[in-house]
């Protein structure tokens, strides 16, 4: 018997790397960019290839200034300004803001707070403050009638508050940038090396995996993207490796895992949330995206350096 689902969110990882990071979150009503790192070209393209071209795009919600994160901001302004006959909002914080320059600065950019929840369309977003080399970085966790996907990536620690609220999630894009052998063992300068290395850097595959653990343990996870993989301080089965373990610790058989590329999207994940999980009242009509099929596999290498 088919399952009935009480919401539904689409989560794709477009490109995830210090050459560009982009993820689309979605529930068919409202669609959402998280960071656009990449060519606004290949951002398009890639929603094309995994059968996204008709999903909204109502918003763009930047988590840093770094440029794999916001490159293409002011371009992807200006080409669905042209497409769609209107301005877009792009979401970040006033430090995010006042660190662009102007020319990737897009016009309608609106300040979100860390801790301070809001509306955008169907979507709850829910901003949260991570330690990460940037002015005021945070990521970022969406709901939609139940049904709650996040992206948490560019953060040396792990906090409490990130731990809760990947524990809140059922779709995950996380960070898993860098082995410990591999980074002290490469060839970046020792100073890059302690930046990486530093509480205010990227998460190792060990504390990734202890942070998965945890709020793994709570139950609610089930799909799990690996994403910021150093080309140069990891591999992809490191890093799956890891987070098998970790999922195993939690004694979580359930949770499928992914890595992220660099070079071409993923194939879209759902976040599915049955009807008696959460408690139900009365809903507008929706209509959901096209999603075509699509020859993307979800598995791969990705690339990253410390830039992102």
């Amino acid at each position: 018997m088919t399952a009935l689902f009480h919401d539904r969110l689409i989560v794709a990882v477009l490109a995830s790397g210090s050459r560009g990071n982009c993820t689309y979150i979605g529930d068919g009503r409202t669609g959402v960019l998280v960071d656009c790192g990449i060519s606004t070209k290949q951002i398009l393209l890639r929603m094309e290839q995994i059968g996204l071209a008709d999903a909204p795009i109502s918003g763009v919600f930047i988590t840093h200034e770094h440029s794999d994160h916001v490159a293409a901001a002011r371009v992807l302004d200006d080409r669905i300004f042209k497409r769609d006959g209107h301005r877009i909002p792009f979401h970040m914080t006033m430090g995010t803001h006042q660190r662009l320059s102007d020319r990737v600065r897009p016009q309608n950019v609106q300040r979100v707070t860390p801790g301070r929840s809001f509306r955008l369309g169907s979507l709850t977003v829910e901003p949260t403050a991570v330690p990460h080399d940037g002015v005021d970085p945070v990521a970022y966790a969406f709901e939609s009638g139940g049904a709650r996907a996040g992206v948490i990536t560019d953060l040396g620690r792990s906090t409490k508050l990130v731990e809760a609220k990947l524990a809140s999630l059922d779709v995950a894009v996380l960070e898993f940038n860098h082995d410990v052998e591999m980074l002290m063992e490469g060839s970046y300068p020792w100073q890059l090396k302690q930046r990486i290395r530093s509480s205010h850097g990227h998460l190792s595959n060990a504390q990734s995996a202890e942070l998965l653990t945890r709020a793994a343990s709570a139950g609610r996870l089930r799909e799990v993207m690996l994403a910021h993989l150093s080309d140069e301080n990891n591999r992809p089965e490191r890093a799956l490796l890891a987070a098998d373990a970790a999922v195993s610790r939690a004694r979580r058989s359930d949770i499928r895992l992914h890595v992220g590329k660099q070079r071409e999207p993923l194939a879209p994940v759902t976040a599915d949330v049955p009807l008696e999980a959460v408690q139900r009242r009365p809903r507008p009509a929706r209509v959901s995206p096209k999603i075509r099929p699509t020859s993307a596999a979800p598995t791969a290498d990705q690339m990253s350096l410390f830039t992102g």
